[in-house]
């Protein structure tokens, strides 16, 4: 089976004694990381427990006490790898967490998956200070892509570009077609691996209306018509500056309820907002985030628009918000901001994951790119440079210019 890049991180985690926690949207694939983690415990001869929390004994178990657990070891006098699923369906899961960490770190270590509404959980956050690290699980990359649908030859054709500058390659137009189709229908495992693009759609809308809904529901929304209104409306105005005031009036509800709507659809692993980059609090925009999706599958569903990339409308905002998942994939979201000035000057993204930064302006056309429509963010810092990113044409430099510049 093939493994997703997480999976690595993960596995060099085992020897930590902080629990590991794998966060991430429904259907992203968290269960089966966590079963391929178990395999790889017994190829390695190391004692493990496989835990789904559906299992309603299994369950009634742990809620009775945390340290039942403990019977569930296959060898009690060996340190066990206990793989726990669907951690939210415990009463407590923080204090069930909290104590066998504080009690029995030397005996267990816990690999747990979770749904959103236990990420929303304060106690989570305050009571396992210093006892977890997070690992955030993202819909797949265009590498997992590949390998999912079967086409790892292509993807040693783009590693090979990549290692290779001066190598040309006769499957661009091949990497061209699978480039667009991962754009179009995004990233979720069972997605990538049905081959029929109906059917491809249809699961997309299942996962729109089941899985959203389930988040919908353990989030305690009660107006789900107007949740569901303002998710299409950001899926229309990816990397466009969220406007609380505005976003109220259209939907006619409440700042407030906007807020908590948002704030629900980022602990849900759906949409993801970046913050102004400045320096210059009079002449910089510093208050509003910008957003985008967490996959472009989605939030094509959202806008019911599935059509080629040549005759979309919305094709520079479809590859704008693509650029932000392979950003996202590199090196987190927290890691991203947007600059803009009260006049209107913008550039799309400033990344902040090295001493030094680096800035990025997206553009579908290479024939959009004027350098000095960015005169003044250039001046303004000389220390960071300005890179292009575009995407038509496709050429044999396209992956060169993408990934070799995030680092």
């Amino acid at each position: 089976m093939i493994r997703r890049k997480l999976f690595e991180d993960l596995q060099a985690h085992l020897l930590k004694k902080e629990f590991s926690i794998i966060t991430g949207a429904r259907q992203t694939g968290k269960s089966t990381l966590l079963k391929q983690l178990e395999v790889y415990c017994k190829e390695m001869e190391m004692p493990v427990v496989f835990l789904n929390l559906e299992n309603k004994t299994i369950l009634a178990e742990l809620n009775e006490n945390p340290l039942n657990l403990l019977k569930f070891m296959p060898e009690p006098n060996k340190k066990t790898v206990a793989l726990v699923d669907e951690i939210q369906y415990l009463d407590d899961p923080s204090n069930f967490l909290k104590l066998l960490y504080d009690e029995h770190s030397e005996q267990i270590k816990v690999v747990a998956t979770g749904s959103s509404a236990f990420y929303i959980d304060n106690q989570f956050r305050d009571s396992l200070a210093g006892r977890k690290k997070i690992f955030q699980l993202y819909t797949c990359s265009f590498d997992e892509y590949l390998e999912l649908s079967g086409k790892s030859g292509l993807k040693e054709e783009k590693d090979h570009l990549l290692k290779n500058g001066d190598f040309k390659s006769t499957l661009t137009d091949y990497l061209r077609v699978e480039w667009e189709s991962y754009m179009i229908y995004g990233g979720y495992p069972a997605i990538v691996t049905e081959p029929d693009k109906q059917e491809k759609i249809n699961r997309l809308k299942e996962i729109r209306d089941s899985f959203v809904k389930r988040d919908i529901m353990e989030s305690g929304v009660i107006n789900e018509t107007a949740f569901y209104n303002l998710f299409r409306i950001l899926a229309g105005q990816t990397g466009c500056i969220v406007n609380i005031n505005e976003l109220s009036s259209t939907l006619r509800i409440k700042n407030e309820t906007i807020d908590n709507f948002l704030t629900i659809m980022q602990k849900c692993f759906h949409i993801a907002m970046i913050k102004p980059f400045f320096r210059n609090l009079r002449k910089e925009l510093i208050k509003m985030p910008k957003v985008f999706l967490l996959d472009t599958g989605l939030r094509n569903c959202l806008l019911n628009n599935f059509q080629p990339l040549a005759v979309r409308t919305d094709k520079g905002e479809l590859w704008e918000n693509t650029v932000f998942r392979i950003l996202a994939d590199k090196i987190g979201t927290d890691s991203i901001q947007y600059w803009r000035t009260s006049g209107g000057n913008e550039v799309d993204f400033v990344l902040s994951h090295k001493i030094e930064l680096m800035a990025i302006e997206v553009k579908y056309d290479n024939n959009q790119v004027k350098m000095n429509k960015y005169r003044l963010f250039t001046e303004t810092y000389p220390e960071i440079p300005l890179q292009f990113f575009w995407l038509n044409p496709f050429d044999q430099d396209f992956f060169r210019r993408i990934y070799l510049k995030i680092q």
